[in-house]
């Protein structure tokens, strides 16, 4: 039996745009559309943003509440993770959606530069986005984007503010932020195992480290995260044609490390989330 890996589909992030690439998905019918596809190839775990009509980043719980909709009816089983990312949001806005009670969403737990803005996450906005993924029993997964963003994860953990086993993301290849470098990868991964042994990991390359952060994080027994949000922009050079494009990469390479993709069912017990019930 080969090991299942839980591929995570970014399907647009808040910075890619049509004119960077038109396979970006947009508007709701869209992403739910890409999703799908993504889904067919081998995702298993949806990460989800919303756009307003000019394309910019929104916090409208109507959208966020048809996107899971429509990806729950046609994605059966399939993780619904929504963003919580500050990118055009104000942070009294953030964590608006979360009454939907997807099963995860996002949670960066420090601030950090980006290419041309600073990522701002104040500790009071953190534990506050915490306290409603408690509340409502949502599981976070913990973005790293810098070393302190993991202590703090796990100084939460212990006072009880993030539900165990946390599951982390690290992110690499944004300028400004962590390089991405294989040494920094597993000396993260390392020291996530020695904080938390019971957690679970994902890592995520953006741009140009794509690739070669999905065949590390192979080898290194990790989770991975592709998609559209973190290919296009940054690398127009090696544009993808869709969502599914990029899974069905991965999911090639799955094989040469002795992985698999994750079956939905496999993803829900690595991440110690409950069975979906069926959706009408």
């Amino acid at each position: 039996m080969t090991q299942p890996c839980i591929i995570t589909i970014a399907v647009t992030g808040s910075v890619p745009k049509k004119e960077d690439n038109p396979a970006v998905p947009v508007t709701v019918s869209e992403q739910i559309e890409s999703t799908h596809e993504a889904f067919e190839a081998g995702a298993a775990l949806a990460h989800l943003h919303v756009r307003d009509d000019q394309q910019r980043p929104s916090s409208d719980p109507e959208k966020f509440a048809a996107l899971q909709e429509g990806v729950r009816k046609h994605c059966p089983g399939m993780i619904i993770q929504l963003s919580t990312g500050g990118r055009g949001r104000a942070p009294e806005e953030r964590g608006g959606m979360l009454y939907l009670r997807p099963e995860m969403a996002s949670l960066a737990t420090g601030s950090v530069n980006f290419p041309n803005i600073i990522y701002e996450n104040h500790p009071d906005l953190v534990h506050d986005l915490a306290q409603k993924m408690l509340d409502y029993d949502i599981k976070p997964e913990i973005e790293v984007f810098d070393l302190a963003m993991l202590y703090t994860a796990h100084q939460m953990a212990e006072a009880g503010m993030l539900r165990k086993p946390v599951h982390v993301q690290f992110v690499f290849g944004l300028k400004n932020a962590l390089p991405a470098r294989r040494e920094i990868l597993e000396f993260e991964v390392a020291q996530l195992n020695k904080l938390m042994p019971d957690a679970t990991w994902t890592a995520a390359g953006i741009g140009r480290s794509q690739l070669e952060m999905n065949r590390w994080t192979l080898e290194m027994g990790g989770h991975c995260r592709t998609g559209l949000e973190d290919n296009v922009r940054y690398d127009k050079s090696r544009l993808a044609a869709s969502n599914a494009e990029l899974v069905a990469r991965l999911a090639g390479l799955c094989a040469e490390y002795g992985r698999h993709p994750a079956t939905p069912e496999e993803a829900r017990q690595i991440l110690s989330l409950p069975a979906q019930t069926a959706v009408a």
